[in-house]
């Protein structure tokens, strides 16, 4: 009774503890964690009921626990966990639960040494050992994957030594399991086992589908072969292991039948997302087919929202990576308060095309973070094809825009009016031949602006009109290349929304041409528009007469 008492304190002391561990460091998976709880659990019941003599019962209490290990360790290791791929996986261990199969009956099996050692609870611990072992490859350093090694290994060591030396002594391996397990969901590793990786899809090839046919063909074969030559001795084996290689089998299956619905989805989204994305005309039916896109690619819980920017300065992310990150990459992640969730920005260029729409942008997504990591590389196709259908945009307006400047140039050329069109940063895009005969100059500075013409005094006043949307007229004097003044009436259009100018059209008039400065002033009650140096000298004027 006091032995019963001993299994029953360290199986719900190993059980709270996994428990525990999930509430404190919440994993992105908790299914794989409470499951190895009621495996524990499981199993404590058998040790209860095995030290009160009960072995049947305890029996079906041990196979339960193997279930629920083995659920655990498909949850574990399924796609876009942390194995990545497991297709391989599986089909090893489905020829080694049959290799060991043909092992036991007809090598291991009739010695009388260990006649009393249950072969499906070695090949159960066997094969649990071999993917907690695979777990730890996959990882590397992991404290919480080394301690659930140690425990398949106390498990496999007491399920041999135990029916042949029973004691206290050769039960120790099952408080090892206990012990283990219970600390490896404590330490804040245990997180790492159930973080979401990139899904990547085996090819099919001929040899592993001959080897899982093999391992699925081969408990039949065993048992027919007892069953010929008289009496079966290990029905229970056989039919143990020819249940895991079929549960193998099946999620070998599913596996494959999901990876492939998932990829045709991705492919029929993105085609549908190209055809509408080399439709757009503009940047919005571009912003509305990348969001379609999305919702057909995406599960409709797993995004919290979506934020399509064009341009860079709309963005106001720091966690942008640096030269020292290595070549840029089509997308980052930038980490959430909740471990569950992140965001994920995909830059919204291409570099051969980057001097096209040289504003950058970028799709930025906020959601699950297993959702988002499996559809990364689909996220990041997608912005692909929206930064070519913006450049393509970009380019076709920048065509536009030449053809309009070339027809300016051509009516105006012998024009004696001053036109200037200006982009959003005033910067000058086209001049007309008249400015630089008032200027005084050959011709412009490159990247020149129209910051870079006007006196410094009215610079302030004609950042102050340009800022603020629609048209107006504002007085400003131009710096000479000489050194001296032109005062002009800057007539201005914002044009920004206009497809074909997006900017501003300025037109200048020079009271000064042919007159005294003094004779052309306006009239007195435009005075307060007019720039500093014209009120000093007005009101001199006035004063003097």
């Amino acid at each position: 009774m006091l032995r019963a008492i001993e299994w029953i304190v360290l199986g719900l002391g190993s059980a709270a503890a996994i428990v525990y561990g999930v509430r404190r460091h919440r994993p992105a998976r908790i299914g794989p964690w409470l499951l190895l709880a009621g495996a524990i659990v499981a199993s404590a019941a058998g040790d209860v009921l095995t030290a009160l003599n009960r072995p049947r019962v305890a029996d079906v209490c041990f196979y339960a626990m193997f279930v629920l290990v083995a659920c655990s360790l498909l949850q574990l290791t399924r796609a876009g966990a942390v194995l990545v791929d497991r297709a391989r996986l599986i089909d090893l261990l489905a020829f080694a639960c049959s290799a060991l199969l043909v092992v036991w009956v007809f090598v291991i099996g009739d010695e009388d040494p260990i006649g009393d050692v249950s072969g499906a609870y070695v090949i159960g611990a066997l094969l649990l050992l071999a993917v907690v072992a695979r777990l730890l490859v996959a990882v590397g350093r992991n404290i919480s994957a080394v301690l659930l090694v140690i425990g398949a290994v106390g498990v496999l060591v007491s399920d041999i030594v135990q029916p042949l030396w029973p004691g206290r002594l050769s039960e120790s391996g099952f408080v090892v399991l206990y012990l283990a397990w219970g600390a490896a969901a404590l330490h804040p590793s245990m997180v790492r086992l159930t973080e979401p990786a990139e899904p990547r899809q085996s090819p099919w090839l001929a040899r592993w589908a001959t080897l899982l046919g093999i391992s699925v063909a081969t408990p039949p074969v065993v048992l027919l072969i007892e069953a010929v030559h008289g009496t079966v001795g290990d029905g229970v084996v056989i039919a143990v292991a020819s249940a895991i290689t079929i549960l193998l089998t099946i999620t070998r299956l599913t596996d494959a039948v999901s990876l492939n619905g998932q990829a045709l989805t991705r492919e029929r989204g993105l085609r549908q997302a190209s055809a509408a994305l080399v439709a757009a005309a503009d940047t919005k039916a571009v912003d509305e087919a990348v969001r379609a896109a999305i919702a057909q690619l995406m599960p409709p819980d797993a995004v919290r929202s979506i934020v399509f920017a064009v341009d860079d300065r709309q963005l106001t992310l720091e966690a942008v990576p640096g030269p020292e990150a290595g070549p840029p990459t089509r997308s980052w992640w930038i980490e959430d308060v909740d471990s569950n969730y992140a965001t994920l920005v995909c830059p919204l260029w291409l570099e051969p095309l980057a001097v096209a729409r040289p504003s950058g942008g970028a799709l930025i997504l906020v959601g699950r973070r297993d959702t988002l990591t499996a559809a990364r590389d689909t996220l990041g196709v997608l912005a692909g094809q929206a930064a070519l259908a913006l450049d393509r945009i970009s380019l076709v307006e920048a065509v536009g825009r030449r053809d309009s400047d070339l027809y300016l140039r051509a009516v105006i050329r012998n024009s004696a009016d001053i036109m200037v069109v200006i982009d959003d940063d005033q910067r000058i895009r086209y001049a007309s031949p008249s400015l630089r005969e008032l200027l005084g100059a050959d011709d412009l500075p490159p990247l020149a602006t129209l910051d870079d013409l006007v006196h410094p005094d009215d610079r302030d006043q004609l950042r102050q009109a340009l800022r603020s949307s629609g048209d107006g007229v504002v007085f400003c004097s131009l710096l000479r290349a000489d050194g001296s003044r032109a005062m002009v009436e800057a007539t201005y259009r914002d044009l920004r929304e206009d497809r074909l100018v997006q900017g501003f059209v300025v037109t200048m008039r020079d009271f000064t041409q042919g007159h005294e400065s003094d004779e052309q002033l306006p009239q007195r009650d435009n005075l307060d528009e007019l720039p500093a140096w014209v009120n000093r000298r007005s009101a001199r004027h006035k004063f003097r007469y």
